[in-house]
């Protein structure tokens, strides 16, 4: 058997986190047999997922919280003080006024999330490749006409753990477009998992278009995971945003945004392409800086 992979993350002082990858050993030994290839595929049905958030929405549920909370070093110092009704109340917590700061310079784009940040270029071909596996925005929006307009951009992957506060924002001001919805299969979405599944295109996603004064057509896509049973949007249609405006939220479970950015609309701040070229990824929070306006 292989040695475990590690996830190595870094933050903006420089500071390198190693964390051994534990989920690597149980993906292998599955996908080595038929029998663990298929309970990997009826794991990923959405049903099962929202079958896991129901029990989570129970009154009994509420008594994971401490442990959670522990086990993962959540601060919950940072978080509204109030009683929790369950384990899903609890994930999707409210963060205190303050305890997340948003750059407010109109030249900049904002991480919507906090998370683990990767970019990646997107080829003149429309392709782009995360952990070796190829994708295309054509089979990540099932749209061919609408990633042709991304033909040269970047994709930045902000990668939520359960450590993670799991609502989001806008991270520029703009007019949105109506919410596309794609119904997939809801695989795990940490690192390793990219070597035996493409899971970008296939798990459940949405997105929408924000049309801004100083980035172009900025694409937010929330691609859910397993044991996420929703992706809850505030606003499905057309309507005006801003900045740091709260967009949504993850229920239970590891989580992704993507972002895509046009060609020569905004650069990429080097410490994420630095990060991502080295195998590694750029630990943020919600607000911080993930790029600046070029136009």
């Amino acid at each position: 058997m292989s040695e475990p992979k590690k996830i190595i993350l870094v933050d903006r002082k420089g500071r390198t986190t190693e964390i051994e990858d534990s989920s690597q050993a149980l993906l292998q030994k599955m996908y080595s047999s038929t029998a663990g290839r298929l309970a990997m595929k009826a794991a990923t049905i959405p049903i099962v997922s929202k079958i896991g958030g129901a029990l989570l929405e129970t009154n009994l549920s509420a008594m994971l919280i401490d442990r959670f909370a522990d086990k993962n070093g959540i601060d919950l110092f940072d978080y509204e003080t109030r009683e929790y009704t369950s384990f899903n109340d609890f994930f999707t917590r409210r963060i205190k006024k303050g305890r997340r700061a948003i750059d407010r310079s109109e030249n900049t784009l904002v991480s919507p999330s906090d998370g683990k940040v990767t970019a990646y270029e997107i080829a003149k071909t429309d392709m782009f490749i995360i952990k070796n596996s190829v994708y295309t925005v054509a089979s990540l929006l099932r749209d061919k006409k609408l990633a042709d307009r991304y033909s040269g951009g970047t994709a930045i992957i902000i990668r939520l753990t359960p450590d993670d506060y799991h609502r989001y924002i806008y991270p520029c001001r703009g007019i949105k477009s109506h919410d596309r919805v794609i119904t997939g299969t809801l695989n795990t979405v940490r690192p390793i998992m990219n070597e035996f599944a493409p899971v970008f295109k296939e798990n459940t996603r949405h997105y929408c278009l924000i049309r801004s004064e100083r980035f172009g057509d900025v694409l937010q896509m929330e691609v859910g995971a397993m044991m996420v049973g929703r992706i809850t949007n505030h606003e499905p249609g057309i309507a005006p945003v801003e900045k740091g405006e709260e967009k949504g939220m993850f229920e239970f479970g590891g989580s992704t945004i993507v972002l895509l950015i046009e060609q020569n609309k905004a650069a990429v701040c080097r410490d994420i392409i630095e990060t991502t070229k080295k195998g590694c990824e750029l630990k943020l929070r919600q607000g911080d800086v993930i790029a600046e306006s070029i136009i």
